[in-house]
């Protein structure tokens, strides 16, 4: 016998990057099934390439959605088109520029997404694509409102440079099942807003997001008020929302850096120039300097809630910091988790659950709030 340990297999630089990019517990907090989650870093680990893994479990799941629906098991077939969703989700991150794959690879993502929300249950959300104008092009989105109908406040949801739209789906279902109506936005940079509308990321990016208040205000079944919500990168648009504009109740903003800067590496500096829509690297410093946000000029009225992980290697406590000095001391919420990855991925259900309840306490249950 022997005692001997099996080696640890040495990954290559872009698959040990994948995998500090989208570990397991990213994978299964942005919807993935567990299986298929551990299926997908197995087979990179074993040399293969991420975007075929991901994408041969997505066409499994179809193929086990198609299945079902056809065989009558609605909730089944949901459940397989979202696991198949996530994994399209996670197959065009292999992708940092916008080539033709990472296009068809979202729009299966989206397709996929609106094969789940076309089967409702009693017990889940109601889903639907949403879309609004936006300079020369549309910015698209998932409105979720609660399984009876009745919405006391909705919330707007958005991710940063890579996490988009229906990858939040599970934070919609933890503040629907709150009666809070949740409105998952891709933004410009975002999502199809990108991919298929040219919209990008500029120093006026907050006109962009502006807009889903703007649809949320016009849409009837939406009673009382709006609040936001930005995970990552978008945790600094949504800071910059609230400060400009009054219509925001509350703000959440989990794992954002408040300076922002072009990054050292080469695959995330590609990333962040397709979310700028240019490679001049000139450009992208120019956009992101003027994205700073300065506490001393950017003031937030509204409570505002700050999360953070205290393992996050992309947001230290201190590059966030300006949020909490730009918000009233009395209205201002910190919450750390002192192991808490970034935007808190081990910890998704304990933080959604948080978050949840703390809009409950500051949109539905302040004194004097009412319904529109």
């Amino acid at each position: 016998m022997t005692n001997e340990n099996p080696q640890t297999p040495v990954l290559s630089p872009l698959a040990a990057a994948q995998h500090r990019a989208m570990p397991f517990t990213r994978l299964v907090d942005c919807g993935m099934d567990h299986a298929d989650a551990r299926r997908l870093l197995a087979d990179t680990t074993a040399g293969m390439q991420w975007q075929d893994s991901a994408m041969t479990l997505a066409e499994t799941q179809l193929e086990r959605a198609g299945r079902a629906e056809a065989a009558g098991h609605r909730t089944t077939a949901r459940q397989a088109y979202r696991f198949a969703s996530a994994a399209f989700m996670f197959a065009q991150m292999a992708y940092q520029s916008d080539t033709a794959e990472k296009r068809e690879l979202y729009e299966r993502h989206t397709a996929a997404t609106m094969s789940a929300a076309a089967l409702p249950s009693p017990h889940t959300p109601l889903m639907e694509r949403v879309t609004v104008p936006h300079r020369a092009g549309a910015l698209g989105g998932w409105l979720c409102r609660p399984a009876s109908g009745k919405v006391h406040a909705t919330v707007i949801v958005w991710g940063g440079l890579s996490g988009w739209g229906a990858a939040y789906l599970p934070i919609a279902e933890a503040y629907t099942a709150r009666g809070l109506a949740c409105l998952l936005a891709e933004g410009p940079g975002q999502g199809e807003s990108r991919l298929a509308h040219g919209l990008y990321v500029d120093e006026r990016v907050t006109e962009g997001f502006a807009r889903f208040v703007d649809l949320v205000e016009a849409d009837q079944r939406l009673g009382g008020p709006i609040a936001i919500q930005g995970m990552s990168f978008g945790g600094l648009f949504a800071a910059h929302l609230a400060a400009a504009d009054p219509r925001v109740a509350a703000v959440v903003v989990s794992g954002a850096p408040a300076t922002p800067a072009v990054p050292e590496f080469r695959t995330a500096r590609e990333q962040m120039a397709a979310v700028v829509g240019t490679d001049n690297l000139e450009r992208v410093a120019e956009v992101m300097d003027g994205l700073r946000f300065d506490p001393d000029k950017h003031r937030i009225g509204c409570p505002l809630l700050l999360l953070h992980g205290g393992e996050d290697p992309l947001a230290r406590y201190e590059d966030q910091q300006p949020f909490l000095q730009a918000a009233d001391p009395t209205a201002a919420t910190l919450r750390i988790w002192p192991d808490g990855e970034h935007t808190l991925y081990n910890h998704a259900a304990e933080r959604d659950a948080f978050t949840a309840d703390w809009f409950t306490d500051h949109l539905v249950r302040t004194p004097g709030s009412t319904n529109r």
